[in-house]
């Protein structure tokens, strides 16, 4: 069965559809983006008590949108992980977003526009939402999705740190 994964992820490495980097080789970049309220939040503010979810979206974007959808589907799973939505579009297209999807109700999604903008983009090379990146406790990167994110594989990285 080991065998038959290790097979999949390169697979999946081969084709570009999942990039993964080691844990130790890179940690959460020091960010900022604004809050709907206003609110200046950083990487400063997150939690060193549970791991993060980084996704870096387009609220227009038909890729991102069925991503959150899987994601609030399987909310009680990520109960345990901070979430930050973050996005390059105006904090206007924020609030719709979180609106749309309800994500007030959320206390551990965090949703804003990066300051200064690209930034993300820039950092990690994108050229396509949504991206999505896990990182541990300690802010030290587990797995990076460039072009796809299968939520039940995001699910299995996390459930795997919650191990730890």
């Amino acid at each position: 069965m080991k065998k038959i994964f290790n097979l999949l992820i390169a697979f999946l490495l081969c084709t570009g559809f999942l990039y993964s980097v080691p844990a130790a080789s890179q940690s959460l970049p020091a960010f900022k983006m604004k809050l709907t309220n206003g609110k200046i939040y950083s990487n400063s503010d997150i939690s060193n008590q549970k791991p993060l979810v980084l996704i870096y979206f387009a609220p227009d974007c038909e890729h991102c949108q069925v991503l959150i959808k899987q994601l609030l589907n399987k909310i009680n799973v990520f109960r345990h992980a901070q979430i930050v939505l973050v996005t390059f579009e105006s904090i206007e297209s924020v609030a719709q977003f979180k609106k749309d999807y309800k994500l007030d109700k959320y206390p551990n999604i965090i949703v804003g526009v990066e300051q200064p903008v690209f930034f993300f983009r820039t950092y990690y090379d994108l050229q396509n939402t949504p991206f999505t990146a896990l990182f541990n406790k300690s802010k030290k990167l587990v797995i990076l999705y460039k072009k796809f994110t299968p939520i039940d594989d995001l699910i299995k990285n996390l459930k795997g740190l919650e191990k730890k």
